[in-house]
């Protein structure tokens, strides 16, 4: 089985006025399939620019990124936009729903994008997995009438709904109270394991970061094995 994520000599750098801001500097690493690797780092330690150039909405200067045996860094915008269609699942601090759907709406929009089921079929497994996350009774709420907890997790159901292979979260607990994110946390990780998706999250939560498979800490744009 091939390894999900390969990353070699990976670099990103901005300009700024006559500078350049080096991003991520000389990356290396490999993620394993079904594994849970957590980044970590201070704000401005390039943790999030590493997630955008993972997840192919970012190119890289230099280096290589290789996702489900696809070289992204090869690829052009629309051919990457299609590969995270097929391929990738997003969790984001801010959710990102759309504010006009509902919460069942907003889960079916992948499957739809897809086209790989039919549009009963995609009802069908939105409104059992919005279930299983204890959301059976907001189906039709739309997300400026949910709380925070229960809009993160119909973006963890939107994430999961078309079974990625590779998932990525950046800071999925980070706009939560400690109490609502621990629960959102849990069935993140229960999912994850159910479904043996290869997850990378950035976050700055070291409680949720030392449950991972793996931590790997960022400082000034270089990464390294947290011990």
């Amino acid at each position: 089985m091939s390894i999900p994520v390969t990353v070699k000599g990976l670099s990103r750098s901005f300009p700024s006025g006559e500078t350049t801001i080096q991003a991520v500097q000389n990356v290396a690493f490999t993620v394993q399939q079904g594994e849970l690797v957590a980044i970590v780092g201070s704000s401005g330690s390039g943790k999030s620019t590493l997630l955008s150039l993972l997840a192919g909405l970012d190119v890289p200067t230099t280096g290589e990124i290789t996702v489900l045996g696809e070289a992204l860094h090869q690829l052009d915008e629309e051919d990457r936009a299609q590969f995270r269609r097929q391929n990738l699942g997003f969790i984001f601090q801010s959710f990102r729903l759309f504010a006009e759907y509902t919460a069942l709406e907003n889960v079916i929009f992948p499957l739809e994008l897809q086209g790989k089921v039919s549009y009963q079929e995609a009802e069908k497994q939105a409104i059992a997995l919005l279930q299983r996350l204890g959301l059976g009774e907001r189906l039709h709420h739309k997300p400026s009438t949910m709380s925070g907890g229960e809009q993160q997790r119909v973006a963890i159901a939107r994430a999961f709904i078309t079974q990625p292979p590779v998932l990525f979260a950046d800071e999925p607990t980070g706009n939560l109270d400690q109490e609502t994110g621990r629960v959102v946390e849990e069935l993140l990780f229960d999912l994850q394991r159910e479904t043996n998706t290869t997850v990378i999250l950035v976050t700055h939560d070291l409680t949720l970061a030392e449950k991972a498979d793996r931590v790997l800490e960022m400082s000034g744009g270089r990464l390294r094995e947290r011990s």
